[in-house]
């Protein structure tokens, strides 16, 4: 049982890739998410991908060693997928449905960000550590710690979910999870839109921000890196947020490593000595040495690490 799939179940394509255990990523490709109030549409869809690629490849599902899922939502130590807001369905027991309908066992489920961390420390910025955080900045705030090699998961699926930490208890506005505060409200991509907006008409400061049609985060992290007096501003507050988060969520489980990932981390090293500065600023002394990292696989981590889901979990 050499080879494994990894799927990425996002909320607007399904990442897929086969493994090799010797060989690593052989093949990868995605398709769109087919959304709806129960996942068996779209556990056909990846049914057939599946299928079509062991033909292809001069395959037989029994020389599969298992198919790994990462999953936009809590995954509970039982294997329910603990609902999932941008596709649409309730609590599910994903492996046991995929598995049935798939006709290819074991199939083991994680948490998209969990899944995301452990592909980092398998294959990525993480191979030289033993325990790292990993944090993604993207449409939200995920988060996943990663502890000897296995992922904490928690009782209820929810362990690294730092993007949901409060941050701010005065905050008026909602956040997506029905909480107010939320880190996600100021680091995500998202919500740093928000801010900035919130700020640009509460000042009369002179930024090219202003000149934008469309301000989007990758343009307030550009207009930092060339000296824009208020994009420095902004960018070094939401940099304070996220390393305060990341420093009481290290105060926890101190992991060796943080990684940050996601789309806004393509800001790159501006965005990591900032964020690395705020958590030194805000950490025990003996904790500022902390190594931290940019992740190297990008969009392709969350396939990774459903693939050492299955590799590790056979091992």
């Amino acid at each position: 049982m050499e080879y494994c799939f990894g799927v990425d179940i996002g909320g607007t394509t399904v990442k897929i890739g086969l493994f090799s255990r010797k060989k690593g990523l052989l093949e990868k490709w995605e398709i769109p998410t087919r959304k709806g109030t129960e996942p068996t549409p779209l556990l056909k869809d990846i049914k057939y991908e599946i299928e079509e690629c062991l033909n292809r490849n001069d395959l037989k599902k029994e020389h599969l060693a298992g198919i790994g899922m990462a999953a936009p939502g809590p995954v509970t130590e039982d294997g329910c997928l603990r609902g999932t807001v941008n596709i649409g369905w309730g609590d599910v027991f994903l492996g046991n449905e995929a598995e049935d309908l798939i006709s290819v066992s074991p199939i083991f489920i994680g948490n998209d960000a969990r899944v995301a961390a452990l592909g980092e420390y398998t294959f990525g910025a993480g191979k030289e550590v033993n325990s790292l955080l990993m944090v993604t900045l993207g449409t939200g705030v995920g988060g996943g710690v990663i502890l000897n090699g296995k992922i904490l998961a928690g009782v209820s699926g929810t362990a690294g979910e730092i993007g949901h930490m409060t941050m701010n208890p005065y905050e008026e506005e909602q956040c997506n999870c029905g909480k107010k505060g939320c880190l996600e409200q100021y680091a995500s991509a998202q919500g740093m839109v928000r801010v900035a907006r919130k700020v640009l008409v509460n000042t009369d400061k002179p930024s090219v921000l202003r000149e934008m049609d469309v301000l989007t985060a990758k343009k307030l992290w550009d207009a930092g890196k060339i000296g824009d007096a208020l994009a420095l501003e902004l960018t070094e507050y939401i940099s304070r947020m996220l390393g305060m988060a990341i420093a009481n969520a290290c105060y926890i489980v101190d992991p060796e490593m943080v990684v940050l990932g996601g789309g806004v981390s393509q800001a790159g090293e501006f965005l990591l000595d900032m964020v690395q500065r705020a958590y030194a600023e805000n950490v025990f002394p003996h904790c500022r040495d902390k190594k931290f990292a940019l992740a190297k696989l990008r969009n392709d981590a969350g396939i990774f690490g459903a693939a050492a889901l299955v590799f590790q979990s056979v091992n």
